[in-house]
């Protein structure tokens, strides 16, 4: 529809809109022209999840979306809700360990490799002119030359990358989470649909509240974990021998303020969690605005007290690089496990086979997430390091534990390689399975028609097994969607026990893995050095490439398409956990939907069928749950390629799984689900119905003939997710739909009487 040229917005602006024909555009006025046949129109949200090119960029926030979908992966449960407080504290809590190891791995950057190691050696700093000025060497003992001096300056490095993040948060925050859900007044649920699914809860698509105090929270952590990085290497120097008194004291009080104000950061981020029950419209004001300005106050203090003048101070080794990172890491590996052992808790109270990895996605998701964190975080820091490419001894490069961390790569890498040729045996293995099957189906119709159905037409190919084989090829990888949970799980496990290793392997040798392995055997040796180098060059490659996948989004459209669609799913999802990952789009895409249909049935009294495709029919059926229950019966559903049950029920079961989709089915009018053998994304949602024999139809065939026919006299392609619309089962579904909800278009002002239809 939305390819003819003659359609007119309805309602919306240029973000996402409804639109019709230009012919359907006054329907209701209109009746009698319209009757006996639907009237369709489209919703567009297409500009919420790609947009323009500088959506691109949001790819460096992937580690933030990850964490922020492990909250909602927490398996279903009834009661127990302090457990279900605590998996969600445990998610914030990861969430807010990524906020400080960004930021610590750009004051790495800038403020130990680059001020500290680099500009104070002299054969570094001769190397980079731009350095010159904050030499002591180059300088002649220039006023920046000092360390302490140094190191403020480079302090605004890191402390506008924490601005930008709270800037790009504030914004999206003020265009998302600010759009107001549907008042449902008095007219509330009886409390069924909301003890199945937090999705038909007043506030769900309301986070307003939420997401401030947690961008206050974390903007705040970005801004003393770089007044900690400035100021404790002051204050360690000055409690050395022979330091002022004055200074050690300034730095005694710098340290306290530094550890009141973690204190209160973690105490905001553990305090609140979401309010789904009612809109909460309050905002903390004071909290929001205080909280940043305060931390912005230490970490000005922290520069003043780094500044102060130190003659004798020299910069030499490493910044406490290791024990940060090293820190970090023992955070977020001691935060996965116990996540895991509460999701395991909640899983027991109420098991579900369909649930992805027996309820453990959730901490195997966080546990990605921080693997991302540290990819990136070490990423950035090897290629700066050898960016800079120290001449003599006294340039050490990143911490210890970023290279061991690196040198896991290798490892993690082989066991990828595994889990690939495991997946390809199983491909091989299911399209034999599914050969036999692809005759057998098409067989019935590879034979000659008689005459008088077909005509004199040429026998169909019976025996083509090129084609047999490309439909069982696309049916077997098709079904390793099915297998993702497995490949995570695994990938998940490797990861966390690497990461164990490495941290151990940092802090009891203080040495990078090639020296560790000095004096050992031979082939660990080798191993080491090896491990080490294509690590750094791994780690290295793949924080370039993603950076340049992020440059080519941005200058080709086809590029930031790709980007748009792994928005569509990643973003699903209100921000939770983390206040900085890339904004819930269903934050203004279902309100809209919600506030279409209920204004369309109260203004018309008419019934409609609500169609949707892949994520769109997550969207539908997240608009339906948000429906009073008087108009919710008004409302026939239709989905196809649907990733209702498939991914969001196994992955995503406290709000999908088989009570909600349940709820979901006996509260509407009628719901229908179409789907194939051959798509990957979409499947049946496994639910027993009254429209016919049950919610999912029988999978269309794909493609719809094997060889040549009278109605397919060119070869049939095989559409998988794509274009369920060429299909004439799809329109026989839709028939039915309509017909049951009748057939009559309303005005609008609707006198009493029996209800239209509207599509």
């Amino acid at each position: 529809m939305l390819n003819d040229p003659r359609t007119v917005r309805i309602t919306g602006d240029g973000t996402a809109a409804v639109f019709r024909r230009i012919d359907d555009a006054d329907a209701e006025e209109r009746p009698e022209d319209h009757r006996g046949k639907p009237v369709p129109e489209a919703y567009v949200w297409c500009n919420l999840t790609s947009g323009n090119g500088s959506r691109a960029l949001w790819l460096l926030l992937l580690p933030f979306m990850v964490v922020n979908l492990a909250h909602w992966m927490r398996p279903t449960t009834r009661g127990r809700r302090r457990t279900v407080r605590l998996y969600g504290l445990l998610v914030r809590l990861a969430g807010l360990t990524l906020t400080v190891l960004l930021v610590a791995a750009a004051c790495e950057v800038a403020l130990d490799l680059t001020a500290w190691q680099c500009a104070g050696t002299p054969a570094c700093a001769e190397d980079h002119s731009w350095l010159g000025f904050l030499s002591p060497e180059a300088s002649g003992g220039g006023w920046w030359s000092m360390p302490g001096r140094r190191l403020a300056l480079a302090s605004l490095v890191p402390s506008a990358l924490t601005g930008l993040l709270w800037y790009l948060s504030h914004r999206t925050w003020s265009a998302y989470e600010s759009q107001k859900p549907m008042d449902r007044g008095a007219e509330l649920d009886d409390g069924a649909t909301a003890d199945r699914t937090a999705l038909g809860r007043p506030g769900f698509w309301y986070g307003r509240r939420l997401v401030a105090r947690l961008r206050a929270a974390h903007t705040a952590a970005g801004f003393l974990t770089v007044a900690a990085a400035v100021g404790t290497s002051a204050a360690r120097y000055d409690r050395g021998p022979g330091g002022p008194v004055l200074l050690e004291s300034l730095g005694l009080l710098l340290e306290a303020l530094l550890v009141a104000g973690a204190v209160v950061v973690v105490w905001v981020v553990c305090r609140r969690g979401r309010s789904e029950n009612r809109l909460d419209r309050e905002l903390d004001r004071a909290l929001v605005r205080w909280l940043p300005v305060g931390s912005i106050t230490v970490l000005a203090l922290a520069m003043l007290y780094a500044g102060w003048s130190r003659p004798e101070w020299r910069s030499q080794g490493r910044l406490p690089g290791d024990m940060t990172f090293g820190g970090i890491a023992f955070v977020q590996g001691l935060l996965v496990i116990v996540l895991a052992v509460v999701a395991h808790v909640l899983y027991r109270a109420h098991p579900d086979t369909r649930t992805a990895m027996r309820g453990q996605a959730g901490p195997a998701v966080a546990m990605l997430a921080c693997a991302l964190g540290g990819v990136m975080s070490g990423g950035v820091a090897q290629r700066v390091a050898d960016w800079l490419n120290g001449t003599d001894d006294s340039f050490l490069g990143p911490p210890v534990l970023l290279t061991w961390q690196a040198s896991v790569i290798p490892p993690l890498l082989l066991v990828v390689l595994l889990l690939v040729g495991w997946l390809g045996w199983r491909t091989w293995v299911l399209r034999r399975g599914e050969l036999d099957t692809v005759e057998w189906e098409y067989g019935q119709k590879a034979g000659h028609e008689p005459a008088a159905r077909t005509g004199e037409v040429p026998e169909p190919e019976r025996h083509d097994m090129a084609r047999t084989r490309r439909i069982a090829s696309t049916r077997a990888m098709a079904s390793l969607t099915d297998r993702a949970p497995r490949v995570v799980g695994v990938i998940s496990a490797v990861t966390l026990l690497l990461g164990i290793g490495a941290l151990v392997g940092a802090t009891i040798t203080e040495k990078v893995p090639g020296e560790a392995a000095r004096g050992t055997y031979p082939f660990v040796e080798g191993a080491a050095d090896t491990a080490q180098a294509l690590g750094s060059w791994l780690i290295g490659f793949g924080f370039i490439l993603f950076v340049a996948s992020g440059r080519r989004a941005y200058k080709d459209a086809s590029a930031r398409r790709t980007i748009g669609i792994l928005w569509d799913v990643g973003t699903f999802w209100p921000r939770a956990a983390h206040p900085f990952a890339p904004p819930c789009y269903a934050e203004r895409a279902v309100p809209d939907l919600t506030w279409r249909m209920a204004t369309w049935t109260r203004s018309t009294g008419g019934r409609l069928v609500i169609s949707g495709h892949s994520q769109g029919s997550v969207l539908a059926a997240s608009a339906v749950w948000q429906l009073t229950p008087s108009v919710r019966k008004r409302v026939a559903l239709l989905t196809y390629g649907s990733p209702l049950e498939r991914l969001y029920g196994r992955w995503f079961p406290a709000h999908f799984g088989p009570h909600a989709l349940g709820s979901l089915h006996r509260e509407v009018d009628c719901w229908r689900n179409l789907y194939r053998l051959t798509d990957p994304i979409g499947g049946p949602v496994r639910l027993p119905g009254e429209c016919g024999p049950g919610v999912d139809a029988e999978p269309f065939k794909d493609p719809l003939a094997y060889g040549r026919t009278l109605a397919h006299p060119l070869p049939a392609p095989i559409l998988g997710h794509s274009d369920y619309q060429a299909d004439p089962a799809f329109a026989a579904e839709r028939k039915r739909l309509l017909d049951r909800i009748g057939p009559e278009v309303p005005v609008t002002a609707a006198p009493a009487g029996p209800p239209g239809t509207a599509v």
